[in-house]
């Protein structure tokens, strides 16, 4: 709420359909496919997606095929969100894309910024990360666990921390699961 008690028009468009698809069951898979394809702008094939979820309107947010996303994802897709073909999503991370004013006199008056969010194709973001508003994550890149991700990130790196930097490039020495 802002001054007067108003809410903004567009928040929380995405309530309903978000409770109905949280209470499905998991294996409750055609149900699922159902909801999530009345919200989104578009679901791939063989998403899984697992809840709670929650997003401001899920109708700006379009996921490629194969995707995986753990518990707790909150997508605050005011403007578009684009996650590409076999992206991996830990559990609660967030994708917002919208910032607030930095002085209180414009926060005040719900001063705001909307920038979209591009996962490209095979990114895997770790658990507890939040991707801020503009960011575009480059074809196969992974984001470490707990990162804030403020700027873009290329392709095919490793990138960590607060701020979310790249540590590494990813070669064919990743190609074994443990490093």
């Amino acid at each position: 709420m802002i001054e007067g008690g108003v809410v903004p028009p567009r928040l929380g468009v995405g309530d309903e359909f978000f409770l109905e698809v949280n209470r499905t069951r998991p294996g409750d898979l055609d149900r699922r496919r159902e909801l999530m394809e009345q919200i989104f702008a578009s679901v791939g094939e063989g998403v899984v997606l697992n809840s709670p979820l929650s997003a401001a309107f899920g109708s700006n947010t379009s996921i490629g095929d194969g995707f995986y996303g753990n518990s707790n994802i909150m997508l605050v897709d005011d403007v578009a969100i684009t996650i590409g073909d076999g992206v991996l999503i830990g559990p609660n991370v967030t994708l917002t894309t919208t910032g607030h004013a930095i002085h209180p006199d414009m926060r005040y008056d719900f001063g705001r910024f909307s920038e979209p969010i591009v996962i490209e194709d095979q990114v895997w973001i770790g658990s507890n990360v939040t991707v801020l508003p503009g960011v575009r994550i480059g074809h196969g890149s992974v984001i470490g666990a707990g990162s804030v991700v403020s700027h873009d990130v290329p392709p095919m790196v490793v990138a960590v921390g607060v701020p979310c930097r790249v540590v590494r490039p990813i070669t064919d020495a990743d190609r074994s699961y443990r490093q």
